[in-house]
């Protein structure tokens, strides 16, 4: 049998085409992040974003436990499959402070399985506000959610991605700007600040 003959039979199946683009995992605690999310990734026509709601509502620690078996259980099928498209190259936990516990706990343990958070200072309204407003100061979650109302009388928890498109680059710069401004204060993650640019800016993007 000629060399030529025996390469072309060793050379098996080509390797799976890899998109450029990054696959995101968004793991979030409750519908209205996964419809706002949703409404982004539609916008920015970025198909390669899969938002989860985690199936167990509790503290932060364990939404990050459920996206770590999510990656986990990712990696194990592209290597079983040989196919590096179905893992994941960024997987987010999006999660309020609100009164949670074990917040500093969750984001160590994100942080030792290279998954990145993304935490609103009261609560994921901060971020909606954003997008009619400047930074509020300091509130409780109940004040921002009425805060939010008089611009968005028909809120109840439930997400237009269009209501809030046009206050989207308002929204990333006011982010920015407190997140900043809390580093340098030494108080990350302070009320109220939200991290939530840093993952729409990425679906934007990417």
């Amino acid at each position: 049998m000629s060399n030529a003959r025996s390469r072309q039979r060793t050379r098996g199946r080509p390797a799976p085409f890899r998109d450029p683009k990054k696959t995101i995992l968004t793991v979030c605690e409750g519908e209205t992040e996964k419809e706002y999310f949703l409404g982004c990734e539609k916008a920015y026509r970025n198909s390669r974003v899969t938002i989860k709601v985690a199936p167990e509502h509790g503290v932060p620690k364990t939404l990050v436990g459920i996206a770590k078996q999510y990656k986990e259980e990712a990696k194990a099928k592209a290597a079983q499959e040989k196919d590096d498209n179905l893992a994941y190259d960024s997987v987010w936990c999006v999660f309020d402070i609100d009164e949670h516990p074990h917040v500093g706990e969750a984001k160590e343990m994100a942080r030792d399985n290279g998954i990145d958070v993304a935490i609103s200072n009261p609560c994921f309204e901060l971020w909606l506000l954003l997008h009619f407003r400047e930074c509020p100061g300091m509130q409780s979650h109940t004040k921002v959610q009425k805060m939010l109302t008089a611009h968005v009388p028909e809120y109840d928890k439930h997400v237009e991605y269009a209501t809030y498109a046009a206050g989207y680059p308002q929204a990333v710069i006011q982010a920015s700007r407190m997140d900043q401004s809390a580093e340098e204060a030494r108080e990350p993650n302070r009320n109220p600040t939200t991290g939530v640019y840093k993952l729409t800016e990425l679906i934007r993007t990417k």
